[in-house]
């Protein structure tokens, strides 16, 4: 489970749940969720000014937000410019035509690279030298696709056309370079499945009662019903 799980689900004025994409959106508002997001799973950060000045991560997911806007509205070469000039600043490469989705986080930030192609849901949070990239020099879609409420180790590689699924988790230094299901954990080089949550199925659970206090005459009573 994200750790903005625990945090209220975005409703809109009508008191509906807000469904809207990033596209949808105000800037702005787009890039106070980030932030909101980066301080729910930064232990370090006590505020949001904590966030707001001291965030590289978070100043990174807001310098692409910047140029995604720019790129989604006809002025490419100067998204990729400053695409250029963040790189240099920040040691992270996230490609302005990149789609990511609402409350993305990247901890510490250092070493990200996010191809051209890459789609990814919301909720989801990457760690530093992630490499989110392509198995070859093509056209089209070439780079992953992450589900919601994604995790990505630090170090992790994740490579072509593939998809990774809701709630996955990929462990650090792991090498992805096919799909992964919904719900499980994925290590190794290559990567397997070490952790599989995907059973819905009935569970034992401990009972919490102690067996000397179910001696009550009303037990007894609702139990010979």
């Amino acid at each position: 489970m994200s750790a903005y799980a625990d945090m209220p689900v975005p409703t809109l004025d009508s008191g509906e749940k807000d469904t809207r994409t990033v596209d949808e959106m105000p800037l702005r508002e787009v890039m106070r969720e980030d932030a909101k997001a980066a301080l729910a799973r930064d232990p370090a950060a006590e505020s949001l000014r904590d966030i707001y000045l001291y965030s590289t991560g978070t100043h990174i997911v807001w310098a692409y937000r910047r140029h995604h806007w720019l790129y989604k509205h006809g002025m490419k070469g100067l998204a990729l410019f400053l695409a250029k000039r963040t790189r240099k600043k920040y040691g992270a490469d996230i490609f302005p035509s990149a789609q990511i989705g609402r409350r993305f986080s990247i901890d510490h930030g250092i070493g990200v690279v996010i191809g051209a192609t890459s789609i990814i849901g919301d909720d989801c949070m990457v760690y530093q030298n992630v490499t989110l990239g392509m198995t070859g020099k093509h056209g089209g879609k070439r780079h992953p696709t992450l589900g919601n409420n994604v995790l990505v180790g630090a170090g992790a590689i994740v490579l072509g056309d593939i998809t990774i699924g809701d709630n996955a988790k990929v462990a650090a230094g792991a090498v992805v370079v096919h799909d992964v299901p919904h719900d499980v954990t994925v290590a190794g080089v290559p990567a397997k499945v070490v952790r599989d949550r995907r059973f819905t199925g009935p569970r034992l659970v401990e009972d919490p009662n102690d067996p000397l206090d179910m001696d009550d005459e009303n037990i007894r009573w609702s139990c010979s019903l």
